[in-house]
Formats: C-alpha cells, structure tokens, sequence
C-alpha cells in the first residue's frame, strides 16, 4: 500500500508525534509498505521524509509548537501530494494549525485523521471548529490515541473517532542496560524525571516541592532529572541537595532507555494537558516502576493502579508519601514492574500496528464499497474490534463499534465514522 504520513511539527525539533510518526513508518515499511512522510522541518535527516522548510514557534495544547504556515510548505506540500500517488495519506494533528490542515484542504485520496490533542477548554479550537468541521467529517477513517483526546473531538467538533494508542517498540526498552553512574543500588533508590523543565503541565514543579520530604526520610535517595529548558527551582535546590540532585540536561534515546532500566522508579507528575503517556509505556517496557498523577490519561495507561502507583495531582505530600511507600514495600515494587512490563506489550507497535492498518484499508476501501455493501464495511469494523488492544476496548472501542455496525446494517450513514450517540450528544 502506498501512503502518505503528515506531521505538523517540525523534525528539526523532537517531540512525541514526531517519534510516533517516525515510528509508525518504520513498522509499515517492515510490513511491505510503500511510506513517505510530510513534515515542517529544514536540517533533520530521516529516510523517506519530505520538509517544507522552517515554521514558527506556536502556542498550541499548553505548549510552544513548532509549526509550519509559510507560502513554500504549502506548495511543497501540494507537490508532495500529487507526486505521491498515495492511496491513503494519515494526517496527525488536522486541526494544527500547519501542513497537516493545508493536506485536509487539498488531499483527494482518502484520508485518515489522528488527534493526539487533549484539551479540556480551547478558544482556538472553538474559534476554528466551525470552519474545519466539514474537512473533517470529510475523513475516512478518524483515530484518537486516547480517551482524552478523543473526549476533545467530540466535545469541540462533535464528532467521533476509534481509540488507537501510541506505539513503543518495547523490546528496545526491555534490553536496555543501566549507566553505571545512573544505576539503583540497595542503599541509593534511583527516581526519574524526564520532561520539559520549563513546562509547568509536565509537573516538575510538584516534584521539586516533594524532594526535601522523601530526603527526610530517606536521606540517600538520588533523583535524576532529564529534559530540556531553564528550571532555576531546580537549579537551587541542586545547591541545597547536590549529593542527591543531578540535572542531566536532554538525553538520547539510548541514555533515556539507560535512565529508566536503572532507576528505582519512574516519576511523571504531570499536571495535564497530557492525553496519552508514552514516557510510561517505555518505563514500564524497561521494567521500572512508575509513579504517576492520577490525570485521567495516566490512569488509562496504568489501568487504574494495576501497573503502576498514583498519586493525587498536584500533591507534593501524596507525591512523596507514595515514593516512601514504594521504597519500604520491595514485593509490592517488583510485583507492579513486573505487571507494567507485561502490560506494556499491548502498546508494542506490532499491536499497534495491526490496528491502524485495519483503518487505513477501511478508508481505502470506503470510497469504492458501494452504500448498500453493509455488510463489507461490518466485516472489517468487526476484524478491528478483535486486535484491539484489549487495556482499550472497555473505554471506547467496544461500544463504539456496535454502534457503527448497527448504523451500517441499518443504512444511517454513508460515512462509516459520522454518526455516534456520543457523538449526536454533543452536537445538540
């Protein structure tokens, strides 16, 4: 299959669509197909990627995004798609104000949405929902990574879309070695950070508030603290703590791998804005415990405790009492690593994958299945429903699913993904 993958954000930046996109290729073109990317972007250099050249820095989603608006991105993405002869293009993003709007616009072939986005109240996307509503209902085939994300389409756009998580290729997590000078022993706990230090949403801020508690009790403990940008709090509490702070900057993929293999547990203390959370996913590959806020979107991924520890929001006290309760509690530490590395698996882009192709065929396929072949279109609702990740099932996919195949079978729609009662809700 020859496809198309659209990225907003600019390569020359990194961030977690960028690697889930990148990803996502990466495993298409193990399978046999035919991938090329679109994406903003000037130096990066990555096999079958198209840049449009730079794009600006753009608040978006609680952020700075780096995004692509200019006069050539436009028409390199048009030469892009005329050259392409894709039979689907995916757009991630499509409400991004970027490339991945302009392909919205211009695409004819069938495309297929993904919205990472999890935004409870957006002027922007409020102000622009009535204007991208129609390119939007105008696609084949609709994903949302999560139930946040998924929750903000509906509630913006009135329309639906099927769960489909991020991706990790888990293997390269479970095989990780730890850094010598970053490694756990039984006297020093190691506890990871890794996030944008100058991002209150990412949580460091709670963090730094809970150190001095857990120090009081555990007076060896070391705290590693990965990620770009200026964090003065940080920067002083270092001075007060330098035995046992260390600020590590931005790290590698193979020296974050290398950070959780080797740490005690993982910390993510985000506070929101957060509508997946892959940083766990691979924590939990490498067999670390993780110790996150209990933000809808991480509960989803640590099925409500089952795979990690949580703690309450934006909770110094419960933050530190819970990192307390993991270090006097070894078999209850383990037994949960040992719960999240197998629970990370059903996140492993071979599930993964199988997934997102089902869509891609049923967008494909829509266009040419005449309106009366219901029972065609239920067919492969009904192959996707069977490979889902079964953690996601129970939150959208399963109802979702009955419903689409009743409206088919009743001839309510032409477009497989148009209509949903949670969707009609939201609407009225």
């Amino acid at each position: 299959m020859k496809i198309g993958i659209v990225c907003p954000y600019s390569f020359d930046a990194p961030g977690g669509v960028q690697v889930h996109i990148l990803d996502l290729a990466q495993e298409l073109r193990r399978r046999g197909h035919e991938v090329s990317v679109l994406a903003p972007g000037e130096s990066a250099n990555y096999r079958g990627v198209t840049l449009t050249g730079s794009g600006y820095k753009i608040r978006y989603n609680g952020s700075v995004a780096p995004l692509s608006l200019t006069r050539k991105s436009w028409q390199i993405t048009q030469e892009w798609l005329n050259n392409g002869k894709f039979e689907v293009v995916h757009v991630h993003e499509p409400l991004a104000p970027s490339i991945s709007l302009f392909t919205l616009l211009k695409a004819s072939v069938p495309i297929v949405a993904t919205h990472h986005t999890a935004t409870v109240r957006s002027l922007a996307m409020q102000t622009v929902s009535p204007l991208v509503r129609r390119w939007i209902r105008a696609c084949k085939g609709r994903i949302a990574v999560s139930n946040e994300a998924r929750r903000t389409l509906i509630e913006h756009l009135g329309e639906d879309a099927v769960i489909i998580p991020n991706g990790v290729f888990t293997s390269s997590y479970r095989e990780a070695q730890a850094k010598v000078e970053w490694e756990q022993t039984p006297q020093r706990p190691v506890f990871s950070f890794l996030g944008r230090l100058d991002e209150a949403r990412k949580g460091l801020p709670v963090l730094l508030k809970a150190i001095p508690l857990v120090l009081a009790r555990y007076p060896q403990a070391r705290f590693l603290i990965a990620g770009r940008g200026e964090a003065p709090e940080a920067k002083e509490l270092q001075i007060r703590y330098p035995e046992n702070i260390e600020l590590l900057g931005g790290v590698s993929d193979e020296e974050k791998a290398a950070l959780f293999a080797g740490s005690t547990a993982y910390i993510a203390p985000q506070t929101g804005g957060e509508s997946f959370g892959i940083v766990l996913v691979e924590a939990m590959a490498a067999g670390t415990l993780v110790v996150a806020s209990d933000i809808e979107a991480f509960r989803l991924v640590l099925d409500d405790g089952k795979y990690g520890k949580l703690f309450h929001t934006g909770n110094p006290q419960d933050l530190a009492d819970t990192l307390c309760a993991a270090l006097e509690n070894k078999k209850e530490r383990d037994e949960l690593a040992k719960a999240g590395q197998l629970g990370s698996q059903k996140f492993d882009w071979a599930t993964v994958t199988n997934q997102i192709e089902e869509i891609y065929k049923l967008a494909a396929l829509q266009s040419q299945i005449p309106a009366e072949n219901y029972e065609t279109r239920a067919k492969l609702l009904r192959s996707l429903h069977e490979n889902a990740a079964p953690g996601f099932k129970k939150h959208a996919l399963r109802k979702h699913y009955n419903q689409l195949v009743r409206y088919l079978q009743a001839g309510k729609t032409k477009n497989t993904w148009e209509t949903s009662d949670y969707a009609e809700e939201h609407r009225q």
